[in-house]
């Protein structure tokens, strides 16, 4: 999705992903990926994204909590591999205590309402209480989005300086 405002510019091969829902941050950080689901409209931008891209993950109402590089495509929950605490490759669904934030999606027959998650290998992440939020900052309701606005190229130019990023 291609998001632009009277402000319309070039977009700047940064992406906006948007960590919104129900969904805990620290699984996303701590096993490499960024999700969406319950419905096409937050599944589908996920499918954008591709092995290199660079993500910007934004929790609503929070603020920007990390920056990573895209490893691979989307997948179901389900056939998302991680590595367990014994060093077993196993589904990410097999990890005991982990509620996934989706967990009504888990198994449902609608591939529409299914959870998809994209692997992130992450560049710097803060945990929710040390996110970056100003004034200006740019936010959208889709999960994954390529803006054009002068916000974003803003906003990235900021969370790069606030994340010690350089290109």
């Amino acid at each position: 999705v291609e998001i632009s405002t009277k402000d319309k510019g070039e977009w700047n091969g940064e992406y906006y992903v948007s960590l919104g829902g129900d969904r805990l941050w620290e699984e996303h950080r701590k096993y490499g990926f960024i999700s969406g689901g319950g419905g096409r409209f937050y599944s589908q931008t996920l499918g954008m994204l591709n092995a290199g891209d660079r993500v910007w993950v934004n929790v609503p109402g929070t603020g920007y909590v990390g920056v990573g590089v895209v490893e691979e495509r989307v997948v179901p929950l389900e056939q998302f591999m991680v590595v367990d605490p014994n060093g077993a490759r196993v589904p990410i669904t097999d990890i005991p205590g982990l509620r996934l934030n989706a967990q009504s999606h888990i198994g449902t027959t609608d591939p529409d309402k299914g959870e998809y998650v994209v692997r992130v290998k992450w560049l710097k992440t803060v945990p929710e209480s040390q996110a970056i939020k100003e004034r200006g900052f740019f936010g959208n309701q889709n999960t994954v989005a390529k803006p054009r606005a002068d916000s974003w190229r803003h906003t990235v130019e900021r969370l790069k300086a606030g994340f010690g990023i350089s290109d």
